[in-house]
């Protein structure tokens, strides 16, 4: 069950700091965030810290080895 968790924390935070990295460079627009360096430096981070969760999470090992 922990491992399925960490996929999903992981996807999530690739596909939200993606799209905070997208609105803080301008290319989505509609929001304050648009434009904001901010925004591209968290997008950025959280994009890369759910990557690392989601690798880790699908390649996770069993407990039982």
């Amino acid at each position: 069950m922990r491992r399925w968790g960490a996929i999903t924390v992981g996807t999530a935070c690739v596909l939200l700091g993606g799209l905070f990295f997208l609105q803080g460079i301008g290319v989505v627009g509609g929001s304050t965030m648009t434009g904001e360096r901010l925004w591209v430096f968290i997008g950025l981070v959280m994009l890369l810290g759910g990557l690392a969760v989601l690798i880790t999470g699908v390649r996770g090992r069993d407990r039982r080895s």
